[in-house]
């Protein structure tokens, strides 16, 4: 990057500041219907705090105080220690899918009147997120892709499948995610050699799956913690193949670099974050406006143009192209992630991942 664009853009930190203290009175004046809103740090939130929550406020009255959540569980270890002392760091926030299920466990999210989420018909099943006993305990707020990535100077023609990680012939040439719990290896193991993710039901097929995916050990380069690292290694070549956000993949595409995103005909692996509501909070009803207001198709629709990330909703209630789908998402039905077992077996699919994968 270079000088003056890091110039233009302290600036324009600078000048938004400013304006935003101008603007103050205004969102003062709305402070008698507010809310606060966890979302994920960085990129995220710049990005809602541009492009949604503004929006947001001038179609309700609602004014939004947007907060920086830490990432992984620390977040919802601050949000269960606040709601014991009848506090809400954030009134709703937007949890990763082993939060929400842990986060149940201590039935820390207030459940969701659906009859409230006029927009609800258009969710996506598998984005509606429940307790046991089939009370709503958050929705679909985001979902993404990881897919499998190649550097089109190596190789020229677009690999069609996850199996070709086990290929000998890509020995030494494959950067994949370091962690069992963010990587999602063993459902894609499950799904291209062992009939599907329902193969992971037991530990007898847990291992199985273990057992396979040693097999691509030789394989890999590197196991990244650092996304930069692998995305600068995937761009010259020197690591032509692996896993990767389909959105980032294709915007290094669109700016000239080498890379391509693919979605193997198993499906791409499709992680998600949920919309929850504390049960400390008491803005119950303006919650239940926001998360309302962000299932809406169009809402869903400007995040996949400005976040690039995949709608929540059934494509067809969408405007987005075919061009602006594809950018995001795939009609390819998913890989979806295993969330109960990261839950439940956290400490053992840790132990044996160092032991028969990583280590």
């Amino acid at each position: 990057m270079n000088i003056n664009s890091i110039k233009r853009r302290t600036l324009l930190g600078a000048g938004l500041a400013g304006v935003s203290m101008l603007a103050m009175p205004a969102v003062l004046r709305a402070q008698d219907k507010s809310l606060k809103v966890g979302v994920y740090g960085g990129y995220f939130k710049d990005s809602f705090d541009k492009n949604i929550f503004p929006e947001f406020t001038k179609a309700t009255g609602i004014a939004i105080e947007s907060v920086a959540e830490p990432t992984g569980e620390a977040w919802l270890v601050q949000l269960e220690q606040a709601a014991r002392a009848g506090q809400a760091p954030a009134d709703v926030s937007m949890m990763s899918q082993v939060a929400m299920l842990k986060g149940q466990a201590t039935d820390l999210w207030t459940p969701i009147d659906m009859a409230k989420i006029k927009n609800a018909s258009h969710l996506l099943d598998r984005f509606i997120s429940k307790y046991p006993d089939g009370r709503v305990a958050g929705i679909g707020a985001v979902s993404w892709y990881i897919t499998l990535v190649t550097n089109t100077d190596v190789y020229k023609e677009a690999p069609t499948s996850w199996s070709a990680f086990w290929d000998p012939a890509n020995a030494d040439k494959l950067g994949l995610l370091a962690l069992v719990s963010n990587s999602f290896l063993l459902e894609v193991t499950a799904k291209t050699f062992m009939g599907g993710t329902n193969a992971l039901d037991t530990e007898e097929g847990i291992l199985k799956a273990f057992e396979k995916l040693a097999e691509v050990k030789p394989n890999v380069r590197l196991w990244y913690r650092d996304e930069a690292q692998f995305e600068q290694a995937l761009k010259s070549g020197e690591i032509p193949m692996g896993q990767y956000y389909h959105d980032v993949t294709g915007l290094a595409a669109a700016d000239g670099h080498p890379v391509r995103s693919t979605f193997p005909k198993e499906g791409g692996i499709q992680d998600s974050g949920c919309w929850a509501l504390s049960r400390a909070s008491q803005k119950t009803e303006e919650a239940h406006t926001f998360i309302d207001y962000m299932c809406q198709p169009s809402i869903q629709a400007t995040l996949s143009r400005k976040v690039g990330t995949s709608p929540t909703v059934k494509r067809e209630s969408t405007d987005l192209t075919d061009k602006e789908f594809a950018a995001v998402s795939s009609d390819i039905e998913p890989i979806i992630p295993r969330y109960d077992l990261y839950q439940t077996k956290s400490d053992w699919l840790n132990q044996k991942w160092t032991e028969l994968i990583v280590g």
